[in-house]
């Protein structure tokens, strides 16, 4: 069940990965079941089964019989209960434990969901399911934009340092350990579009550095250049905001064919300065161009630089979505394309239409990667807002078996060792690609923000803030650049404290005003209630210095984040973070509504 490996032409793979996928989701409960089989034959022994499963004999076991078995008796687990496992794999036990190929790689988690990075199995199963959702989904977004084959990408990557555990295992961002395989060169010969930049800039551990020469040879190579992308649409934001600062040094370096003394990293430098050459025809056009985007606040940036980019690329739903009136401002009418739908533990699916803009996107499937489940969960009340004791669950049920328009939590149970393993997710069914599902990302189930009966998730807060943020663009044009939040319950009544990071001048007027439509934006009912009783006191507006959330992100990457990784928490109760806000805020604001 795997797609053919074709060695001609770019447009005759795209054509078999196509077919391979739409033949598979014909047929996609089948398929679920097949995989299922192939997973617990290649793990049948090892130890997490055999206590669920004991010395059950599966080979003359029909793959039905075989499911309904496995879902019987193994029962849903959360990552704390297969974290014992995978220590005792990181501290160097040779027992099969989760697998039977043993386990060489280990993948961390971003950590900034809930402040704790951990511990995920990376086999060669993942780096190959990597390439192909990325060759499926390059395929398809190929039918619509179509690409020059030879091209470049201005891909904003970057690996973070590996490391050993005790057990002598390698350890780091999944990103990392693909960016290190043979299958990320592999993708570009497949697809015939080649990163701008070599490995030195990718593996450079410098994120500053990094990024500095990703733009430098993204605008060196600016003519040949297809689209641009990366892992999360903040490192796009990020990069092109630091680009309004670096890009006289950049236009000197293309100029002379030189190398700003700001790249230190001795590998890094020598890299680069073996790819550029002097070119000042070029720098005067950039900087031609760059004069007047300046005056215009760098509005289609992109466009005006990268002349012939097709389309920006990047994961753009949950966490990223705050960051996509930025990204669309630096864009200037290029489509916005949303990145495919995984996590650490497995790809789930592929951004099948990507025509669609990222607020409406969804994601087809792809049943060979995984057995997925998906636990029915039901509003208890829907006055309440999306947090996790506001759901009734139900028992999980096959992917032939969702309806369309029903949330459900992913349970998966991947080749990699996790099995029944809850994600977390939670995602709506928009539809069928075929007969596999739709899935369209909601939000994560972690309850992020409570005090008393008050429950509010990240989508809660988003749509607050973007309530709030809509206000300050049309009292003060001024705008939002990041934000995050803490419950606060060191006084009494605990309250909300919004942490907002603006660029632009705004009269405390304004701010107050902002302050009070987020509060009376919360739709959550015991929110509510709460401060009607005062029970819950005013919200907080907490305006912080610029550059903070640049701060914050040193601060992950300096605990072992990877930029490529990176989300910014929106709850947060790091008290490294809270230093860093509550030493950066220069402006608190308190909200009058319920007064």
């Amino acid at each position: 069940m795997e797609p053919k490996n074709t060695n001609g032409s770019s447009r005759s793979y795209e054509h078999d990965i196509i077919s391979w996928f739409e033949d598979i989701s014909k047929k996609a409960g089948q398929v679920q079941t097949e995989t299922l089989r192939r997973i617990l034959e290649l793990n049948w022994g090892v130890e997490y089964l055999n206590k669920w499963l004991g010395d059950i004999n599966i080979q003359d076991m029909d793959a039905s019989a075989l499911e309904s078995l496995y879902t019987s008796l193994v029962p849903p687990a959360s990552h704390a209960d297969l974290e014992p496992y995978i220590s005792r794999i990181a501290d160097g036990d040779t027992v099969p434990l989760l697998t039977k190929q043993p386990i060489t790689l280990l993948s961390l988690s971003s950590g900034t969901t809930d402040g704790r990075q951990k511990f995920v199995p990376f086999t060669d199963h993942s780096a190959r399911t990597t390439l192909q959702i990325f060759s499926l989904a390059a395929a398809y977004r190929s039918r619509v934009y179509p690409t020059r084959e030879g091209g470049r990408i201005l891909e904003f990557i970057y690996s973070s340092k590996q490391f050993k555990t005790k057990g002598g295992l390698t350890a780091g961002t999944a990103t990392t350990h693909y960016y290190a395989s043979e299958e990320f060169k592999i993708k570009q010969e497949k697809t015939k579009c080649f990163t701008c930049s070599p490995q030195e800039v990718i593996c450079g551990g410098d994120y500053e550095q990094s990024t500095y020469c990703h733009l430098l040879l993204g605008l060196f190579f600016c003519d040949q250049v297809e689209f641009i992308t990366s892992t999360f649409a903040y490192s796009i934001v990020q990069a092109f905001t630091a680009f309004e600062d670096v890009w006289r040094d950049i236009c000197n370096d293309i100029k002379h064919g030189t190398l700003s003394e700001r790249i230190n990293l001795a590998k890094m430098r020598k890299a680069v300065l073996s790819i550029i050459s002097p070119n000042p025809s070029l720098a005067s056009k950039i900087e031609e161009n760059c004069k007047e985007l300046e005056t215009q606040n760098w509005l289609g940036l992109i466009t005006k630089l990268w002349p012939n980019s097709k389309y920006v690329y990047s994961i753009m739903t949950g966490s990223m979505q705050p960051y996509l009136q930025k990204l669309r401002h630096y864009a200037g009418g290029l489509p916005l394309v949303s990145a495919d739908y995984g996590s650490t533990e497995s790809w789930i699916g592929a951004n099948v239409d990507p025509y669609l803009p990222p607020e409406d996107v969804t994601f087809a499937v792809i049943p060979t990667f995984s057995y997925y489940e998906f636990m029915p969960l039901y509003r208890e009340n829907h006055y309440c807002g999306s947090a996790i004791d506001d759901f009734i669950e139900d028992e999980p049920v096959p992917l032939s078996k969702v309806k369309v328009g029903q949330e459900y939590e992913i349970v998966l149970t991947t080749f990699t060792g996790l099995y029944r393993c809850r994600l977390g997710d939670v995602v709506e069914v928009a539809g069928f690609h075929k007969g596999t599902p739709k899935l369209n990302f909601i939000c994560r189930r972690k309850l992020i923000l409570t005090i008393n009966i008050d429950k509010n998730t990240e989508k809660d807060l988003q749509l607050v803030v973007e309530k709030g943020s809509q206000l300050l663009m049309s009292k003060a044009r001024a705008e939002l650049v990041d934000f995050t939040s803490h419950a606060e319950l060191e006084t009494q009544p605990g309250h909300y404290i919004i942490y907002w990071e603006i660029k632009g001048d705004v009269e405390e007027e304004v701010l107050g005003e902002c302050c009070k439509k987020m509060d009376a934006s919360f739709v959550d009912h015991g929110y509510v209630v709460s401060r009607r009783t005062k029970s819950i006191g005013p919200l907080e507006l907490c305006i912080v210095k610029t550059g903070t959330f640049k701060k914050i992100l040193e601060y992950f990457i300096g605990n072992g984040a990877a930029l490529s990784q990176f989300k910014t928490p929106r709850c947060t109760s790091n008290h490294g973070l809270l230093k860093i806000l509550n030493g950066s805020t220069i402006k608190r604001l308190y909200s009058t509504a319920y007064s």
